[in-house]
């Protein structure tokens, strides 16, 4: 059984100093400190330490084989998103990460599936570089579940998602710049509540704002086993039922008739909560993903699901076939 892990993210082994060429601070570059090892920088600050597997596609096939995977869907890390930075730089940024994915994706070619990043604070820049990331062999792109605190449903983005659409270009949404970090810095809240919250918040966004509606075409797929979204249906709900002048401004159709029209990664650490995932968007909208290769994913890439007794067709849905779906590679 083939498994492709459609929940990845890359970064090219060498970055820019941004910093200095576009005279402001704020973007990340690598210090490679020791061998295999490299930090990722925001000026003099410190952000991340990061191994080799974050850039070796080499290695990162080998790691891969010995979890019984053979093809990885690769994106950038969010925090290189920099939907902050002026848009023209954005741009220059995406198209150097966009070129490295889609490098890595034909080089190794059966390996690698790529998805490309957009400047989404500029419709018209987006546009553009969606558009070249099908050109250069991208199959969808990812974006970030807030775009400057703009929720996703803003009309500013409708554009993008109908050139995806149109396109037939994939969207995989994945949380980042997680509403009130400030407050919950301690004990890596803003990984562990703030990210479920921020999914919970795109998902209901583009319900609410209707945007599934305008483009029933639109393929995409929620990080995280989408979040808090999927476990707090009923109060999302009830909420639309018992307050619709508050809700239902903008879309008169229930939340819960939607579920079954994404797809969602399998990302729940949990073999109780991904049943009841199964259970409540169906079969055939779950995907494999495992967030490699940080900690916080499922580095022994569904292992816990081959525990849990499902069919074997069901499991052949989860690790191939709706991954295939969901970015239309058949």
């Amino acid at each position: 059984m083939i498994r492709i892990d459609m929940h990845t993210h890359i970064i090219p082994s060498w970055m820019p100093d941004y910093e200095e060429k576009f005279g402001y601070g704020g973007f990340i570059h690598l210090e490679h400190h020791k061998p295999g090892f490299a930090r990722m920088m925001k000026g003099k600050q410190f952000f991340r330490e990061i191994q080799s597997n974050c850039w070796d596609p080499k290695l990162r096939i080998e790691e891969y084989a010995t979890h019984k995977t053979q093809v990885q869907v690769i994106c950038t890390i969010p925090v290189l998103f920099y939907y902050w930075a002026k848009a023209k730089d954005t741009l220059e940024i995406a198209r150097f990460l966009n070129d490295d994915i889609a490098r890595t994706a034909m080089d190794y070619q059966g390996y690698y599936v790529g998805l490309g990043t957009l400047p989404m604070q500029d419709t018209a820049l987006a546009i553009q570089e969606l558009e070249r990331c099908k050109n250069i062999g991208l199959v969808g792109v990812q974006i970030g579940s807030n775009i400057n605190d703009r929720n996703l449903n803003e009309p500013e983005f409708q554009p993008i998602f109908e050139a995806c659409e149109s396109l037939g270009m994939a969207v995989f949404v994945h949380p980042w710049n997680m509403m009130g970090t400030q407050h919950i810095e301690k004990y890596w809240l803003p990984w562990l509540v703030g990210m479920p919250a921020e999914t919970a918040r795109a998902i209901c966004s583009m319900i609410f704002g209707g945007v599934f509606e305008r483009f029933p075409r639109l393929r995409v797929c929620f990080a995280h086993a989408g979040g808090s979204f999927l476990p707090t249906i009923g109060r999302i709900e009830h909420g639309y039922n018992c307050r619709p002048d508050l809700v239902a401004v903008d879309n008169a159709v229930n939340p819960r008739d939607y579920l079954g029209k994404f797809w969602v990664d399998c990302i729940t650490h949990d073999p109780t909560m991904l049943r009841y995932v199964i259970d409540i968007v169906g079969e055939d909208k779950v995907t494999l993903g495992s967030d490699y290769p940080f900690p916080l994913g499922d580095l022994e890439i569904g292992a816990f699901i081959e525990t849990m007794g499902l069919p074997e067709k069901t499991l052949e849905k989860i690790f191939c076939t709706n991954t295939k779906d969901w970015l239309d590679i058949h």
